[in-house]
C-alpha cells in the first residue's frame, strides 16, 4: 500500500477521534515512528499495527488531557467548508448519536475505506461479526438522521 494513502487514512483517524489537527498530525507522525522503531514482526499485520498504535496514543492523550485538566486547549476545530452545508452537519449530529465503537467501525469502513477483512483482523473477529457490527452501526446512524429530521 502506498505511504502517502496509510498516512492520510491515519491522519484522518486520528482527528476523527481528537477533533485537533496540529494533535492529529503529531501522533500520526509518532505513530509511523514507533511502527518504524518496532516494526520486527509485524509481516502482514501493518495496517492493524499502525491502527491499534494510533489508538493508544489517542487513548494517552485522552488521558493527558483529564489529567492536566487542560479541556479549553482542545477545542474542536471543524474545517469550514463542513461548516457551510447541512447535510453534513446533520450528519455529524446523527454520528454524534451512536456509541464510539460504531462510529469507528463507519469510519474505518466508508472514510478510511478499509477492507472487511482489515477490519476483522483489527478487532480480532470474523468478517460475518463485522458485516454484523457495521449493518447494526447503519441501521442506526439511518434511525439518527431520520429522528433528526434529514433523510439522507
Amino acid at each position: 500500500m502506498e505511504l502517502k494513502l496509510i498516512y492520510d487514512k491515519l491522519y484522518r483517524y486520528v482527528y476523527f477521534k481528537l477533533r485537533n489537527r496540529e494533535l492529529a498530525e503529531d501522533i500520526t507522525q509518532e505513530t509511523f515512528l514507533r511502527y518504524i522503531r518496532q516494526k520486527d514482526g509485524t509481516y502482514g499485520y501493518e495496517i492493524k499495527y499502525l491502527y491499534t498504535i494510533a489508538r493508544n496514543l489517542c487513548i494517552d492523550e485522552y488521558r493527558k488531557i483529564k489529567e492536566d485538566s487542560l479541556l479549553e486547549g482542545y477545542e474542536e476545530t471543524i474545517d469550514s467548508f463542513e461548516d457551510k452545508t447541512i447535510n453534513q452537519m446533520a450528519i455529524q449530529k446523527a454520528l454524534g448519536e451512536l456509541d464510539k465503537d460504531m462510529q469507528e467501525l463507519l469510519l474505518l469502513r466508508y472514510v478510511n475505506e478499509e477492507s472487511v477483512s482489515t477490519i476483522s483482523k483489527l478487532y480480532n473477529c470474523s468478517r460475518f461479526a463485522v458485516y454484523r457490527k457495521l449493518s447494526i452501526a447503519e441501521k442506526e446512524l439511518k434511525r439518527a438522521l431520520e429522528g433528526s429530521g434529514n433523510e439522507q
